[in-house]
């Protein structure tokens, strides 16, 4: 019997905890410096991973780069209007040497994300090509604290800080052929891509955007739960201010097309609605536009289905680096 006690006792150690815990949650303020402890424990582990994985053809960095101010609450402390602080890292080909070779902007998707995961092996394939990258972790990136965090701006001032990575790569890259410059994006990164090549179109000599968001007006239709989130970000709901979603949105942009562009979408993706993405597509048809795209009829992972590690997603992942080489004529191996 004393065994069956002590046995009690200590489950009553567990259980107690976590039933007070049940009734009295931490507040909410806590939970969440819990949760950017837990991101940034997780993105530090998965450069450790990048750079076990990638570091053998690749020199990689992580380097401080500046972009436009942050918000700030108060415009007249010490302070205030300096240019935003953020980290971007840089992978450079072992193999070049000291040649030059074409630089690709690679923001990544999540909004609330970082570069990790499932980039790193889409980077290696890039690398192989014989690309330099930039990885942007633009305002509102995970993984740095609630001060990044916070400073989402969805479709703004996030758009600048990917521009500004291409500069910055562009100027201290030594390797970089500053007339050989692309950019590649999936999901939020494809919106990146996207919104990068109507903004500053001679800076860029290709794009390719996959599943990417493409008109936030109609992503709430179809996704009701993006109005909160979308007014979060923005600092405003839609039906406050319908044209500035406008502005942030791709498709009513559409005129402004000037670089090569390719668009893959997927009839199953149960993120980015294929009918978004057709949008999109009918835009820049109605505008005159010259550009590429595929609709992938109920491809095997839908809105991932070509970031994995199937035959489709290989081949699927070919055209698109056949289609950017067309224009940035990396070296290959």
């Amino acid at each position: 019997m004393s065994r069956m006690h002590n046995w009690l006792a200590s489950a009553m150690l567990v259980l107690l905890p976590m039933a007070a815990l049940a009734k009295n949650p931490y507040p909410a303020p806590a939970v969440s410096e819990y949760k950017h402890d837990f991101d940034s424990l997780k993105r530090k582990l998965d450069t450790l991973l990048m750079y076990q994985r990638l570091g053998d053809i690749a020199a990689i960095n992580e380097v401080n780069i500046t972009s436009l101010p942050p918000r700030n609450d108060n415009p007249t402390a010490l302070g205030a209007g300096n240019p935003m602080v953020m980290l971007a890292y840089t992978l450079v080909p072992k193999k070049l040497g000291s040649r030059k070779a074409p630089l690709l902007v690679f923001p990544h998707g999540g909004v609330h994300s970082n570069f990790s995961g499932v980039l790193i092996p889409i980077a290696r394939e890039l690398l192989e090509e014989g690309y330099v990258l930039i990885a942007p972790e633009y305002r509102g990136s995970s993984g740095y604290g609630r001060g990044l965090y916070d400073q989402i701006d969805y479709g703004g001032a996030e758009i600048d800080d990917t521009h500004a990575a291409r500069d910055w790569a562009v100027e201290n890259l030594d390797n970089v052929d500053a007339d050989r410059v692309g950019i590649i994006g999936w999901s939020h990164g494809g919106f990146h891509s996207l919104m990068n090549i109507f903004r500053w179109p001679g800076d860029y000599k290709v794009a390719y955007a996959g599943v990417p968001v493409s008109d936030l007006i109609q992503r709430i239709a179809y996704q009701p739960s993006y109005a909160e989130i979308f007014s979060n970000f923005i600092g405003k709901s839609v039906y406050e201010d319908p044209q500035e979603y406008r502005r942030r949105s791709p498709v009513y942009h559409a005129d402004k097309l000037q670089t090569p562009l390719l668009i893959h979408t997927n009839t199953n993706d149960g993120d980015v609605h294929v009918m978004e993405v057709e949008q999109l597509i009918t835009a820049l048809k109605a505008a005159g536009k010259k550009f590429e795209y595929k609709i992938y009829q109920d491809a095997p992972g839908g809105h991932g289905f070509n970031m994995i590690d199937t035959k489709l997603a290989r081949e699927s992942r070919r055209e698109v680096y056949a289609f950017l080489a067309r224009y940035l004529k990396p070296e290959r191996p």
